[in-house]
């Protein structure tokens, strides 16, 4: 059986608490006392757990993270960003996702009853930020990572600049004499494919919008339907890299060739953005560089710094390629 906190204050005739005072080599235990626990602790060949350590010094030492799901395109960057930030400050990170609904909603609720986590990293659930703000309201500190363009303003947050993402794809079609795109979006309850939508149309008004979801077969679905029903389109602007690759393939598959009948750009630059056929021409999210902001702001606030509430944006960037 592993020795317990309990086997050394047994052994040393003290209580668990002085143990965990001398564990978290706090003042208020006398040197002689101290230093026989110590010995005790040798000698029994006791390992605290860390979690055990954290908790009687009030903190987890460790990051929660909530995310709607681990299948969207994007989240591995994100992630990656997030958890580099908190490994270089020896925090741990716990993930919940909300992809079960009400039932993972009331799993994550405990862990934060418990204080399971000292901050809470967030990419807005599908039912929306309201438990977030309560659990902020109610001590927890929060930073949002904002894709989709929610904006709360009660709630920090690191977002992106998904308008003048739109804005920079619609004015490299402009710049290369595309007149009649057709704009390929996620769902429409999305701010930022409102935000993306609204950017393109500054420049270049589309001459067909479709709505589907962030995957392949919308595009390809999309541009289907287009050819089928004769319309006429020399580009797509595709609101991820997901949906470009589809599209690609259905013009590929209608004997159109890209770029020269049709342009493509697409949105995210995903790790595939490189390995289309041609090359996909799109509009970098800067997801990683989101998750390691975003974990930076919430490890300060916990560290005692005091955060504004509203967005810090970091920029998105055109990335050409051959398909455009």
């Amino acid at each position: 059986m592993p020795v317990t906190i309990s086997d050394v204050a047994r052994a040393a005739g003290v209580s668990k608490s002085t143990v965990s005072r001398v564990l978290n080599t706090r003042g208020e235990v006398d040197a002689v006392t101290a230093l026989r626990v110590r010995e005790v602790i040798a000698g029994l060949g006791y390992v605290p757990r860390s979690g055990a350590v954290h908790l009687a010094r009030g903190t987890s030492h460790a990051l929660g993270m909530l995310i709607p799901s681990l299948t969207w395109p994007w989240m591995g960057e994100v992630l990656q960003g997030v958890a580099d930030e908190a490994e270089a400050a020896g925090y741990g990170l716990l993930l919940f996702t909300s992809s079960g609904g009400p039932s993972s909603m009331a799993h994550f609720a405990t862990q934060v009853s418990a204080r399971a986590f000292d901050g809470l990293l967030v990419i807005v659930p599908e039912g929306g930020l309201g438990p977030v703000v309560e659990m902020q309201q109610r001590g927890m500190p929060v930073v949002l990572i904002d894709d989709h363009g929610h904006h709360r303003p009660a709630l920090p947050s690191v977002a992106t600049t998904n308008r003048a993402g739109g804005v920079s794809a619609a004015a490299r079609l402009h710049a290369s004499g595309r007149r009649r795109p057709l704009v390929i979006t996620g769902p429409a309850r999305f701010g930022c494919v409102r935000d993306r939508l609204e950017g393109f149309a500054e420049v270049l008004p589309p001459a067909l919008v479709r709505e589907g979801e962030f995957t392949w077969e919308t595009g390809r679905t999309a541009v289907e339907h287009a050819l089928r029903q004769g319309h006429e389109f020399d580009a797509v602007f595709a609101h991820n890299d997901l949906i470009a690759a589809g599209a690609i393939s259905a013009l590929h598959a209608a004997g159109r060739t890209v770029p020269g009948d049709v342009a493509v750009v697409g949105f995210d630059d995903l790790p595939m953005a490189r390995h289309t056929e041609p090359p996909l021409t799109t509009v970098r999210q800067p997801m990683r560089a989101m998750g390691s902001t975003a974990a930076g702001l919430l490890l300060a606030r916990l560290g005692g710094a005091a955060l504004t509430d509203g967005p810090q944006i970091i920029p998105t960037e055109l990335v050409v390629r051959e398909s455009a």
